[in-house]
């Protein structure tokens, strides 16, 4: 039999997804299964990405976790059903025999460090990015392949779709086991190369009601989600689909903010209702029609997960004139260099007829800053032994 290793160690990336047919419901809490599909577009690593690092060690005494560099707890429901499903996958693999490629004893301790290069739970789908993160390192650690969005659903429902790159479909599934409720990819990252994504960020702050609490409060209280769920998901996502493979953006921005607006209205309609979005949103979502009605098309579409941040998709030849009307109509504060971050942006002069029919009311200070990205692909296995964020020790490295 091969020597046990003593320490073994992974790092991962993996990104954010943002749902452009949204998820919000639960028909099982514990397994995490949804009460309708939905539909995703993976941003790229290069401006939104978790990075994870796995270790197991004989040494280790206990299970331990970091977060952003501060320690967390490991004993995590979710986080510890991520950590069981992934081990007995790894059982099942070495078909109970101690001889494998990757002898790395399942009784060993673990310690797991993750960072955000983005604010945690701001509304830009963190639990997501973070959870697919976990399960790559972890699978990886334990040699397990295969499908593994089944195991990042028990850590988060949307962390599934950040399994694949491009756009993804998370479907529902029938059977209560949640052996079929799974994402899988519909188009990769390099089959809309001008479709661009701009993140305005308004605010950076925890939200009020988390999304956890929030959807289940939904599915108690609110007709309409059922309405939502039964009979529009299921019509929207077929439509949705053909709008990516035939990368018709006129077709795809309308259903996107549709359904974006159903969602919220499915949170109002919610009892006690909530409110993900604030007067900043809406003040963005009329200048996102005005927009679009000056130009007599869809060229921007706006959409807003369980947050007040708007994420706008659009062609690349629309970035530049798009980003001076947001610059215009929210003057940044202080940070006038760094209110655009991310891809580069070039710069455009907007016609007086543009300005005095879309930029009606400027709010200064009011859009902290955009990122500027694009779609990307799914999780990322960092070979350079220099970006783990453990040390040989198994502590962090250094703290954020």
């Amino acid at each position: 039999m091969a020597e046990e290793r003593a320490l073994a160690m992974v790092t991962c990336t993996a990104p954010v997804n943002i749902a452009v047919i949204k998820y919000w419901g639960k028909r099982d809490n514990d397994l995490i299964l949804p009460i309708n599909s939905s539909l995703s577009v993976t941003l790229h690593q290069d401006q939104l990405k978790t990075t994870t690092t796995a270790a197991a060690s004989r040494d280790f005494t206990e299970d331990r976790l970091w977060l952003n560099g501060e320690e967390a707890d490991v004993g995590h429901p979710r986080l510890q059903a991520c950590l069981r499903e992934v081990r007995r996958l790894a059982r099942k693999r070495r078909g109970g025999s101690a001889e494998d490629a990757v002898p790395l004893s399942l009784s060993y301790k673990i310690h797991i460090a993750t960072e955000n290069n983005f604010p945690t739970a701001a509304g830009l789908a963190s639990s997501a990015a973070g959870y697919a993160c976990l399960v790559s390192a972890l699978a990886r650690l334990y040699g397990v392949e295969g499908e593994l969005s089944e195991v990042a659903r028990r850590g988060s429902g949307s962390a599934c779709r950040s399994m694949w790159g491009g756009f993804v479909q998370w479907q529902r599934g029938e059977r209560p086991d949640g052996r079929d409720s799974l994402a899988h990819q519909v188009a990769p990252e390099t089959h809309w190369p001008e479709l661009r994504v701009l993140v305005l960020v308004v605010s950076g702050e925890k939200k009020q009601v988390g999304s956890t609490a929030g959807m289940q409060t939904s599915v108690d209280t609110s007709p309409l989600l059922k309405h939502r769920a039964e009979v529009v998901v299921p019509e929207r996502l077929a439509l949705m689909i053909r709008h990516i493979h035939e990368r018709d953006f006129e077709g795809f921005g309308q259903l996107a903010m549709r359904d974006s607006n159903q969602f919220h209205a499915t949170c109002l309609d919610t009892f006690p209702p909530i409110f993900y979005l604030n007067d900043l949103s809406r003040h963005i979502i009329a200048l996102a029609h005005r927009f679009n009605a000056h130009h007599g098309r869809t060229k921007v579409a706006y959409t807003f997960d369980a947050g007040p941040n708007a994420v706008i998709f659009t062609l690349a030849d629309t970035v530049a004139e798009f980003v001076e009307v947001v610059r215009r109509s929210f003057p940044p504060a202080a940070n006038g260099d760094q209110f655009v971050r991310g891809l580069p942006v070039g710069s455009a002069s907007l016609p007086e007829e543009l300005l005095a029919a879309v930029v009606t009311e400027p709010v200064p200070g009011a859009v902290r800053y955009i990122l500027h990205t694009k779609p990307g692909p799914g999780p990322q296995l960092l070979d350079d032994p220099s970006q783990h964020l453990l040390g040989a020790d198994g502590l962090p490295r250094r703290c954020a």
